[in-house]
């Protein structure tokens, strides 16, 4: 299979193995443990004895996890079948929630964040290969993007719902209900996903040199620039919409769950558009999503603006993923695994440094607007090495922008 099978139009629209959306409750339930700490902090911080500046530690610590644990998991689990990866990710994921809901200390709990984290990232690279293997090339890219519409629908329902349940029963409850839900997972996908064909499985080696194409390190530095200044923003939303757009606080978590409304039509659309023409659908989510950063600095102060820009950059934002990681897969050819991983890598580099410097500005002299101004700066930035990209896949295959050899 060349990487221009990999990449071509799609003549039609054939129905999805089941393993997919299978694979999406799994992106679900990783995606609202990572931010369902935001929603209980206070309950946990009074719980575990310590303050909430402590429990903020234990969303860091997840991202450094997914960082470090994306490829780090990837390389350590390459000679496992595939199949018996998601299992086992699942269920240390599941064992990882037990241990924390029953520890009094903060510690314990700390490094059961980092185990869940660690294994959420050999979840999401093996899960995307394995998606796009059961989907075949032509639908790759949708299939990520149905996938990753757990992470929409974990906005909209799975962090607000956990937090109510936690805030209901305490943060422990919420936590058991995860690993419940997590092994149910396990069970099912182990029913479902496809076992690995013989003679499949790459090595270390062969997953190093994949690595070499130059078009594969664009597009990190890309996925990280432009992702991290989505997320720059979004992280930030909520001082923006209270002190600058004026909504009450009981506003603020309806426009964040259309921002995950738009993150489940972006996943979507991206995957759709991404199997006939990648690269210049990464190009147009990028600029959608720069003018909209853009024109959130002057209008934020009109709500009714606020709310629709918020959804259209759930859209043009969460369309980047499944289309960057399909990408990445194909260039990879036959070792995609660590380039999976890698991509799932620079989404949370991009989001912790874009976080970081946007944390920064939101104390400056810009206030609620910094963290926009440095999200646009951040696409000006991600754009360079897309460019870049663009112009290497025109000149490897004319006149077809999209087209990889």
């Amino acid at each position: 299979m060349t990487l221009t099978d990999s990449l071509t139009t799609r003549t039609g629209s054939p129905r999805l193995p089941l393993v997919v959306p299978l694979l999406a409750v799994g992106t679900f339930l990783m995606i609202t443990t990572e931010f369902i700490v935001a929603g209980l902090i206070q309950e946990m911080a009074s719980d575990l004895g310590v303050g909430v500046a402590q429990i903020g530690l234990l969303i860091t610590a997840f991202a450094v996890g997914m960082i470090v644990g994306a490829p780090g998991m990837a390389v350590v689990t390459l000679r496992l079948p595939r199949r018996a990866t998601l299992v086992a990710a699942l269920a240390v994921f599941a064992l990882g929630h037990v241990v924390a809901a029953l520890s009094t200390s903060f510690a314990v709990v700390l490094a059961a964040r980092v185990l869940t984290a660690l294994v959420t990232g050999a979840f999401w690279a093996v899960a995307s290969v394995v998606a796009t293997k059961a989907a075949g090339p032509a639908a790759s890219s949708r299939a990520l993007g149905v996938m990753m519409s757990g992470v929409g629908l974990a906005t909209v329902a799975g962090v607000p719902l956990g937090s109510w349940l936690g805030q209901s029963i305490g943060w422990r409850g919420a936590f058991w209900a995860i690993a419940v839900l997590a092994t149910v997972a396990a069970i099912v996908i182990g029913r479902f996903a496809p076992a690995d064909e013989k003679g499949e499985t790459a090595s270390v080696l062969s997953e190093l040199n994949a690595l070499r194409d130059g078009r594969t390190w664009l597009l990190f530095g890309a996925t990280a620039l432009i992702s991290g200044a989505v997320m720059a923003t979004f992280s930030f939303i909520s001082p923006l919409l209270t002190d600058r757009t004026g909504l009450p606080g009981w506003a603020v978590p309806l426009v964040l769950a259309g921002f995950g409304v738009g993150a489940l039509i972006g996943t979507n659309a991206g995957g759709r558009f991404g199997d006939r023409r990648p690269v210049r659908t990464f190009v147009v989510a990028a600029l959608i999503a720069g003018v909209v950063l853009l024109l959130l600095i002057p209008l934020s102060a009109l709500a009714a603006v606020t709310v629709v820009l918020v959804f259209l950059l759930g859209i043009s934002g969460m369309a980047i993923p499944p289309v960057a990681t399909g990408m990445a897969v194909a260039f990879a050819r036959n070792a995609p695994t660590l380039a999976a991983a890698l991509a799932v890598s620079a989404f949370n580099a991009g989001t912790a440094v874009g976080s970081v410097t946007a944390g920064e500005a939101l104390k400056s002299d810009l206030g609620a607007i910094g963290p926009a101004v440095v999200s646009v700066v951040m696409v000006v930035l991600g754009l360079i090495p897309l460019v870049v990209l663009a112009a290497k896949q025109a000149r490897r295959d004319r006149p077809t922008l999209d087209t990889a050899s």
